[in-house]
């Protein structure tokens, strides 16, 4: 995942390698660097030609972490919605991007935090419901968090 330039622990970190590489007129490994860390690989050339003075910022190097993760992850149906709502923890509030973009801190361990979570809140669902739903099971339990409960779970993984 971080095979090059290896996991950075903010973007203070990427921008500081962009500035080097910059520095030695390195375009190739500059876009590189955008796309191993998630990043629009636009943003290199924009970089290099003074355009913009960071390559990102916060919000911009949580969001392409996730993005990467994400990819190597590939969630389905509900984690995809706990990816979703951990990027909406990120533009909500800067300090869980800089929490997102910690080294250690991964999408992997917050949807284990998630299922974890849900496992331990499980209810049991009305008979009625599950005659309905044309299941024979004799018991049926459900404990997937609401939104704001997953919320507040992302937080406390990220360790806000």
């Amino acid at each position: 995942m971080f095979d090059r330039f290896g996991e950075f622990g903010s973007a203070e970190e990427i921008n500081m390698t962009a500035e080097g590489l910059k520095a030695e007129g390195d375009i190739e490994s500059l876009r590189n660097l955008c796309k191993e860390n998630g990043i629009d690989t636009e943003m290199a050339d924009l970089y290099m030609q003074n355009a913009i003075p960071i390559i990102c910022d916060d919000m911009g190097a949580a969001l392409g972490k996730l993005e990467i993760e994400a990819g190597e992850l590939k969630p389905e149906q509900i984690m995809e919605d706990w990816v979703e709502y951990i990027k909406a923890r990120c533009i909500e509030d800067n300090n869980v991007s800089k929490q997102v973009r910690q080294k250690g801190k991964t999408l992997r361990g917050c949807i284990a935090a998630l299922l974890s979570w849900s496992f331990s809140h499980q209810i049991p669902i009305d008979k009625e419901i599950i005659n309905e739903a044309k299941i024979k099971a004799g018991k049926v339990t459900l404990g997937i968090p609401g939104m704001g409960q997953a919320k507040k779970i992302i937080s406390k993984y990220y360790g806000g």
